[in-house]
């Protein structure tokens, strides 16, 4: 399952490589499938992955074999298979959230659900013929609402005021009303989900427990910091997204995808993944300073590349870009170098 994640992420970031720079010798496939690569392919595996952990049941690792196995379809060009694979994997990712929902109701998981069953429309959709551009919306909900439902979780920490967590709830609705009513009318809805983005990302700045813990030390305030970029960058989306529909020129739509996509979801994929991994993996990831250089890298090459984007400057937007696929190296080489390292560390230290 991680060997179907880690092709579809190299695959995405060399299919995002031939977009950047067409001359790069690379399968037509990979440039028009980058998109789906990362967002469903790879990003999709390791949620399935570790809701099928948190479920405890072995017919839940059904979810991010399924998906591992589209995301190398997609790869091998077998496009039909591969997304009919990607749609089924979220069909069993929100069966999933109905187990955990039969273990106890709470409100956090409801928007997890919701999150899935957006993957499995945007999928339903993709197998019958819409083009990527028309699925985004889709994508979209389905990684902000099940961000947003496991940092709602851990803000009940926190104590939330009262109307807090319906508050979340209603930006999450104006989301997922925008990314239904794209299918019909894509610039209104489109227009619709990015007040839903921006809703969400102001709750998220102001109620997550991040506040409280980037005053903090050594993993948690790297977390937080992590994570209140990330917000940043989801109100920058829903920014653009508002203002244009994602209708108004190749580069404000670049802007306004990647300010999502790698500013808003892979930080915060940095942010878990010290949390995350270890539970999955049953390895320690432990927490190191360096972790710092790939989110560091990864936050000055989003802004370079929407800032080429709003002013039309190819060079810029290409340096972007190309940082960007950078700090996910980077980060992941981190990572696999601070695992290995705790495990031949000795016993006790």
């Amino acid at each position: 399952m991680l060997a179907g994640a880690a092709v579809a992420l190299l695959a995405g970031l060399y299919g995002g490589l031939a977009l950047l720079l067409p001359e790069t010798p690379a399968p037509e496939a990979l440039a028009r499938e980058h998109g789906p690569l990362m967002a469903s392919g790879f990003l999709g595996t390791l949620i399935c992955l570790e809701r099928a952990v948190a479920l405890r049941r072995r017919w839940g690792y059904i979810a991010p074999a399924v998906s591992a196995l589209g995301a190398v379809l997609l790869v091998a060009g077998a496009e039909q298979a591969g997304r009919l694979a990607l749609a089924a994997a979220a069909g069993w990712l929100a069966g999933i959230y109905l187990a955990l929902l039969g273990r106890r109701v709470g409100r956090e998981t409801l928007l997890q659900l919701g999150g899935a069953l957006a993957w499995y429309a945007g999928g339903l959709l993709w197998l019958a013929g819409r083009p990527v551009a028309e699925l985004v919306g889709w994508l979209a909900a389905f990684h902000v609402l099940t961000i947003a439902g496991e940092r709602l979780e851990l803000a009940h920490v926190a104590v939330l005021r009262r109307g807090a967590a319906a508050a979340l709830t209603g930006a999450a609705a104006l989301l997922a009303a925008g990314a239904a009513g794209s299918a019909w009318h894509p610039e209104a809805g489109t227009r619709l989900a990015g007040a839903g983005l921006l809703a969400t990302a102001l709750w998220l700045a102001w109620f997550d427990v991040a506040r409280r813990t980037v005053r903090g030390s050594g993993l948690p305030r790297y977390a937080a910091v992590c994570l209140l970029a990330g917000y940043g960058w989801l109100a920058v989306a829903g920014l653009l997204w508002g203002a244009t529909g994602l209708a108004a020129g190749e580069y404000l739509y670049d802007a306004a995808l990647h300010a999502l996509f790698l500013g808003f979801v892979m930080s915060m994929v940095f942010a878990h993944a010290p949390v995350i991994l270890p539970a999955v993996l049953r390895v320690a990831l432990p927490y190191r300073p360096v972790l710092y250089v790939p989110a560091a890298l990864l936050h000055a090459a989003v802004a370079v590349r929407v800032a080429g984007d709003l002013a039309a400057e190819q060079a810029v937007r290409v340096a972007g870009g190309l940082g960007a696929e950078i700090a996910l190296l980077v980060f992941a080489g981190c990572a696999a170098a601070l695992v290995l390292r705790a495990r031949r560390a000795p016993r006790g230290r």
